[in-house]
C-alpha cells in the first residue's frame, strides 16, 4: 500500500476483545498520509508479542470506545500488529479529550511504551517517557502477632494484624522527590465490627487507612532539606513516629540536623503511653543533632524538645495505685547513640537518653549486639541478636521496641530468616520486669513481611 494514500483501519470481529482472539484480532493496515514512500517500502518495526500487555490495554480502549473502527465498531483482519501500527492506533487515541481518567492512564502507559515509535511519527512523548519513569511504588504486605504477659499479676493481651503499606516516590526534578506512606491495617482479633454494622450498631471499624507520611524532600550537595510529614532524627531508637514541619540537614561525613514543627500526643496515635497533655492533643517539636559515619562506625548526639499543656509524667512512690501525676509542660531529652560493625557477621549498637524534666522514671537506654541479618533479596540469608533494654516511659515516648516495652526492663532475643526472596520471618522474646510495679513481664512477637 502506498503511503500516499489515504488512512484506513482494519478491523477485527466482535471476539476482539476476548484475549485469545487479540492476536489475529489486532491486526491493522494503517498507513499514514503525508510521509515518505521509502518509509512505506520496508516496515523497520518488529512485531508487538502475543502476550504483550498493550494488547489488553489496546482491548479495553477498543471497550470503552476510544478507538474506533469502521461503523459498526468491529476490527477487520488476520495479520500480527506490528510497533509501527500500534504507535498509530495510541496516537489516534492521544488526540482525545474527552476520556476517562482510567483510559488516560492507559493510553499514556502505552506512549511510554511505544514512545520511539510516536516519535517517528511525529508525535512527541518524550517527556511524558520520562514522567511515567520517575514514579516508584514499594511497599509490603505484613503479618503480625504478639503476646504480653505480666506474670505477676496473670493477665495477658494476645493480638495478630494485618498491614498493606505503599509508599510512591516521585522525581520532582535532578534535586527534589514527593515521597508519602499509606498504611491499611486490621486487627484480625476484631472480626465483629461487619455484623454490628448489618444490625444498625455503630462500632469502630477494624479497618484502619492512614496516610502516615508525605513530604517533600530536596538533596544538594551537602545540604538536605524535608518539608511536610516525616520520621524525624532519631527514628532508629525512642522516637519511633513522625511529625509534621521542616528538617534541614547540611554536611556529609560529619553532618548537622535541625526540625520544628508539630507532634500528635493523642493516646489514639503512635503516643506509646497513656498519657494526657491538658486540653491539647499536639505538641510544639523542636530538635537538633550531630551525627558521624565512617565506615565501621556510626554515632550521634541528639536533642529533643517538647511544650504541650502539661505533660503527666508517671512518678513511682509507692502509693496504693503505684503512681501519681506530676504535671510539666516541657519534656526535654538528651539521646547519645552508636554502632560499630566489626566486620559482616558481627555488630553492636546502642544509645543512653535522658528526660531532663521528668524526675522518675527518666532514663532509657539499650545495648545490642547482632550476628549476620536477614536480607530479603537473598533467599536463605539470616540473623540473629540480643540485647538489655532498659525503657523508663517518661523518656522513651515514641517506643520502636516490639518485647520490651515502654516502662520495662529487660533482656531480648531475637532472629529473622529470608525463606523465599523479598519475604522476611521475625521472631522476638523478651522477659523483664514493668518498672512501675515491679512485675515480672514476658513478651511474644512474630513477624512476616513480603515485600514488594
Amino acid at each position: 500500500m502506498e503511503l500516499g494514500q489515504n488512512v484506513h483501519f482494519y478491523f477485527l470481529k466482535e471476539e476482539f476483545f476476548m484475549k485469545k482472539t487479540l492476536v489475529s484480532a489486532l491486526t491493522t493496515a494503517l498507513v499514514v498520509g503525508a510521509a515518505s514512500t521509502t518509509f512505506a517500502a520496508a516496515n523497520p518495526f518488529s512485531d508487538v508479542p502475543a502476550d504483550h500487555w498493550a494488547y489488553d490495554a489496546v482491548s479495553q480502549l477498543a471497550a470503552d470506545g476510544v478507538i474506533e473502527g469502521y461503523g459498526d465498531t468491529t476490527f477487520r483482519g488476520n495479520q500480527n500488529i506490528t510497533r509501527y501500527e500500534m504507535a498509530q492506533m495510541i496516537a489516534k487515541a492521544m488526540a482525545k479529550s474527552d476520556v476517562s481518567a482510567a483510559d488516560k492512564a492507559l493510553i499514556d502507559k502505552l506512549a511510554a511504551e511505544f514512545s520511539d515509535e510516536l516519535n517517528n511519527l511525529g508525535v512527541r512523548v518524550s517527556n511524558l517517557e520520562r514522567n511515567a519513569d520517575m514514579v516508584k511504588w514499594n511497599g509490603k504486605a505484613e503479618y503480625t502477632y504478639y503476646s504480653h504477659r505480666n506474670k505477676d499479676a496473670n493477665t495477658k493481651t494476645n493480638d495478630d494484624q494485618l498491614l498493606f503499606r505503599l509508599e510512591p516516590s516521585a522525581e520532582v526534578n535532578s534535586h527534589w522527590h514527593v515521597n508519602a506512606r499509606l498504611d491499611a491495617s486490621t486487627d484480625l482479633a476484631k472480626d465483629s465490627a461487619d455484623v454490628n454494622r448489618e444490625h444498625g450498631k455503630d462500632s469502630k471499624q477494624d479497618t484502619d487507612v492512614t496516610l502516615k507520611r508525605v513530604w517533600a524532600q530536596g538533596n544538594y550537595d551537602n545540604f538536605q532539606v524535608k518539608l511536610g510529614k516525616f520520621a524525624q532524627i532519631d527514628s532508629d531508637s525512642i522516637f519511633d513516629t513522625s511529625f509534621s514541619g521542616a528538617e534541614v540537614q547540611f554536611g556529609n561525613k560529619v553532618t548537622f540536623t535541625a526540625g520544628a514543627g508539630r507532634q500528635n500526643m493523642d493516646s489514639d496515635s503512635d503516643f506509646t503511653q497513656k498519657f494526657t497533655v491538658g486540653n491539647e492533643k499536639t505538641a510544639n517539636y523542636q530538635y537538633a543533632g550531630l551525627g558521624y559515619a565512617d565506615g565501621k562506625f556510626v554515632g550521634g548526639v541528639d536533642y529533643h524538645h517538647l511544650n504541650a499543656d502539661s505533660f503527666q509524667y508517671v512518678k513511682k512512690d509507692g502509693t496504693e495505685q503505684g503512681a501519681k501525676q506530676a504535671n510539666e509542660d516541657n519534656a526535654n531529652i538528651w539521646l547519645a547513640k552508636a554502632a560499630y560493625r566489626f566486620d559482616k557477621t558481627n555488630a553492636l549498637n546502642g544509645f543512653y537518653a535522658n528526660n531532663t524534666s521528668a524526675d522518675e522514671l527518666d532514663k532509657a537506654w539499650s545495648a545490642q549486639y547482632s550476628y549476620k541479618g536477614a536480607e530479603a533479596q537473598n533467599k536463605g540469608t539470616w540473623g540473629a541478636w540480643a540485647a538489655y533494654r532498659y525503657l523508663g516511659q517518661n523518656t522513651d515516648l515514641f517506643s520502636t521496641f516490639d518485647v520490651i516495652l515502654a516502662g520495662q526492663k529487660g533482656w531480648e532475643v531475637g532472629t529473622n530468616y529470608a525463606p523465599f526472596k523479598n519475604v522476611v520471618a521475625t521472631l522476638r522474646y523478651g522477659n523483664g520486669k514493668d518498672l512501675l510495679t515491679d512485675n515480672k513481664v514476658e513478651n511474644l512477637f512474630g513477624r512476616i513481611e513480603m515485600f514488594f
